[in-house]
């Protein structure tokens, strides 16, 4: 379960790559580059929407205002789970 959040973690965070470096981006662009589904782009843009990433416009999707700092937030977090899960493989070990 936590291998298939991760991909989905993962697929988002190379559509927020798309859209950050080439902006506006539409969903077959953003598909054609990073390689995934257009469903699924279509899913990840609508989670980045949700989490306040990035802005749908007629032109395609652009990041908001202050995503830099949203997203030295994921990677502090990431940095954060990165420890847990260090800490769970010490579980059973002597």
């Amino acid at each position: 379960r936590l291998a298939r959040q991760l991909r989905k973690e993962e697929r988002d965070l190379l559509v927020l790559e798309a859209v950050l470096s080439h902006h506006p981006i539409g969903i077959s662009r953003i598909a054609e580059v990073t390689g995934i589904d257009e469903h699924k782009t279509r899913y990840s843009l609508r989670m980045l929407e949700d989490d306040g990433l990035v802005d749908p416009t007629p032109n395609g999707a652009v990041p908001v205002d202050g995503v830099a700092g949203r997203v030295d937030e994921i990677n502090a977090g990431l940095d954060a789970l990165c420890e847990r899960v260090d800490d769970l493989k010490r579980y059973g070990s002597t």
